[in-house]
């Protein structure tokens, strides 16, 4: 058994305890950590940092120094990979299928969800060592799209990216995805850069409870 397999193993059981990633692409965030705590007040425990938002591994390091699940998306290079892990990442996230990342990743002892769309894509995603692998867009396909690729797939771990929202999310798992990832419906960029906890909590409940209606 690789060191990576039992991580990859634990990262699947924790997704589907707790399926929801919430993905931050903001202009600013004046504190990490405490977006984390809001998220989480909200039932959210994942929390992706992209690396379209400036000095992410600041925001990366003080999150995690405050002991919250945080990995990093976005990546396209290994030197990516490796400077998000360096920085307290403790899970990857591309949007297409990065065998370097995946290289990275695997090295690292870190799971990496790897992006793809096709059935084509999601075979490459698996043969890389992805621990799941994220469908994006999700919205070009639709919930249905997740029921599809699990008739050939029946035991890889998808999850739903791009365009899943409170309205949709529940329909995504119902119809085989694992986990979802919550953009704009649950971080706004402007609510982050405004600090605005408060509401992040509350948009995250209105999320996680949508998901519980599945």
């Amino acid at each position: 058994m690789s060191p990576v397999e039992p991580v990859i193993a634990t990262a699947r059981a924790a997704l589907a305890a707790d399926p929801v990633i919430a993905v931050v692409r903001a202009p600013r965030i004046p504190d990490a950590a405490a977006l984390c705590a809001a998220l989480a007040e909200g039932g959210i425990t994942w929390t992706e940092f992209t690396y379209t938002t400036p000095d992410v591994t600041t925001h990366l390091r003080r999150a995690a120094d405050a002991g919250w699940r945080v990995g990093v998306g976005t990546v396209l290079t290994a030197e990516q990979a490796e400077r998000g892990v360096e920085a307290g990442a403790s899970f990857l996230v591309t949007p297409g299928c990065r065998p370097e990342v995946a290289a990275a990743a695997h090295a690292a002892a870190v799971p990496a969800v790897l992006g793809a769309l096709t059935p084509t894509e999601v075979a490459r995603a698996v043969d890389l060592g992805a621990a799941a692998v994220k469908i994006f867009p999700a919205r070009a396909f639709g919930p249905g799209y997740f029921k599809d690729l699990r008739g050939p797939y029946p035991d890889v771990s998808l999850v739903a990216s791009g365009g899943v929202n409170a309205g949709n999310a529940a329909d995504f798992l119902a119809h085989g995805a694992l986990a979802v990832c919550a953009g704009t419906d649950v971080v706004p960029p402007e609510v982050v850069a405004a600090g605005d906890w408060a509401e992040i909590t509350r948009r995250a409940k209105a999320f996680t409870a949508a998901c519980g209606a599945r």
